[in-house]
């Protein structure tokens, strides 16, 4: 059986100030799937989890945005026909 880690860990983790910046950058490296050893290392040592999975739901939601306006705009050209 597991034992959950002591509730001091997870408070550590969460308390982790990273940048907005380092924490879009990582995000976006991670979608295009390119990421070093040493970076993903640093990024995991420094950012705060909760702040990676926002960025990352905003970054898929702007992803989808962006797809929709596109075909939508293709559509609306008549190339598409």
């Amino acid at each position: 059986m597991t034992e959950k880690p002591p509730a001091h860990d997870a408070a550590r983790v969460t308390a982790r100030k990273g940048s907005l910046r380092n924490t879009a950058l990582a995000v976006a490296w991670s979608f295009l799937g390119i990421r070093r050893r040493a970076d993903y290392a640093r990024d995991t040592a420094q950012l705060n989890p909760i702040h990676v999975v926002v960025a990352g739901i905003v970054g898929a939601a702007v992803f989808v945005l962006v797809l929709v306006l596109l075909v939508r705009w293709v559509v609306a050209s008549g190339v598409a026909t």
